[in-house]
């Protein structure tokens, strides 16, 4: 534990011109409130829409502003992951212009827009070394003790039987999905961090451990499958290089085996979470809005740019695919460049020697691969996207800007 609290206080002293200053942290807090959801959930106090939407957006100003002030010069770092998330934005930009969608395409291409340019400031300070991991634990830390608060507060409003039971934040409006993926990516990092030495364990289990909790408790069955491959493609990486992974590596395969012959039957009554055989056939319905939105007549130009950003639905429901939904919102040419960024995310990290940033960075990569299917995000400024902004900082050349 000595030698992990030196490494990680050596790290953060080392000098250099790569050294980050602490408003960058700041910065990145501001862009995760900026993504955080507010519609479907019922809070212990209301709290107005129009007083969210304030905070949300609000946050997004301030992060570009601060990132202006901490990078006047504009010095930017190359990166093909958000080289191609602007060209998304061109065609985003085309879709949203002809108003199908509404004029409130426009204002979530401005968002899109600023949160690009956010991103693009803070590449100054991307150089592969996991420093806005721990930015993203701590900020997805305090998103989980607003959870547990309202869990504590407010049982029955946490865990409302319009979701099942499901749990969810009481106090900020997030729904257990969104909760999910949070507690799922807090676990994750926190986890890799340990095996690479860089936290120790008390530290580790004090968010690993009740990030668990509330993901098992938000009983979410695609950011579970998420952390689950992403974890395990990450240990195989690091197992290479490191013996306490390959060892992790080696007891989780021999207690997933365990659970597969022991507790099957109750592994897959939580999956199931209570549906019948066909709501788990049509995935709880939503590939009937699949089906819809696939069959549904459009032009050439709405095949090729999609409909404009929108609010990720069809027909009143929600898509809850990013691949349909960019589809429907951005066409054919938006599916190409999302699958092109997420391809040269996944090129570059294999082609990476094995470190610990590598694998948090396919942890990030094959998690946000795996949640892509069932959920909606790769298109729009989103959880998703900062998730993969932060797999493009950890796979960003090491060498410090001069």
């Amino acid at each position: 534990m000595v030698s992990e609290h030196r490494t990680w206080t050596a790290e953060r002293t080392a000098p250099g011109p790569s050294r980050t200053p602490a408003l960058v942290g700041a910065v990145w807090a501001l862009l995760v409130v900026n993504t955080l959801g507010s519609i479907g959930v019922v809070t212990i106090v209301r709290i107005p829409r129009s007083i969210i939407q304030l905070v949300t957006m609000g946050s997004l100003v301030v992060a570009f502003a601060l990132a202006l002030v901490l990078n006047p010069r504009v010095r930017l770092r190359p990166s093909a992951y958000l080289l191609l998330l602007s060209l998304l934005l061109v065609v985003t930009l085309v879709s949203s212009a002809r108003l199908e969608a509404g004029f409130g395409s426009l204002f979530r291409c401005f968002r899109l827009l600023v949160f690009i340019a956010t991103l693009w400031l803070l590449t100054r300070w991307w150089d592969g070394r996991p420093t806005f991991v721990r930015h993203h634990i701590r900020v997805l830390a305090g998103v989980l003790v607003s959870v547990l608060i309202g869990l504590v507060i407010s049982p029955g409003t946490a865990m409302p039987d319009f979701y099942s039971g499901r749990l969810l934040d009481a106090v900020w409006p997030l729904t257990p999905p969104q909760v999910a993926h949070y507690a799922a990516i807090a676990a994750g990092l926190t986890l890799l961090l340990w095996l690479g030495r860089r936290t120790d364990r008390v530290s580790a289990l004090i968010i690993a451990g009740p990030a668990l909790v509330v993901l098992m408790l938000s009983h979410t069955r695609t950011a579970t499958l998420g952390l689950l491959v992403g974890l395990a493609v990450a240990l195989a990486s690091l197992s290479l290089t490191n013996g306490r992974a390959r060892k992790v590596f080696a007891g989780a395969a021999l207690t997933a085996g365990l659970l597969a012959v022991l507790a099957g039957p109750l592994v897959l009554a939580w999956f199931q979470r209570g549906q019948s055989q066909e709501s788990l056939s049509n995935l709880t319905g939503r590939a009937k809005v699949w089906d819809a939105l696939l069959a549904a007549p459009r032009t050439t130009v709405e095949d090729l740019f999609g409909v404009g950003l929108g609010d990720k639905s069809f027909g009143g429901l929600p898509i809850d695919s990013s691949w349909l939904a960019v589809f429907h919102e951005q066409g054919y040419l938006g599916v190409v460049i999302v699958a092109a960024f997420l391809l040269v995310l996944l090129t570059v990290a294999v082609l990476r020697p094995p470190s610990l940033s590598r694998a948090c960075a396919i942890f990030l990569i094959v998690y946000c691969l795996t949640a892509s299917y069932t959920e909606a995000g790769l298109g729009d400024a989103s959880p998703y996207l900062l998730d993969l902004a932060l797999a493009g900082s950890l796979l960003a050349p090491e060498e410090a800007d001069s």
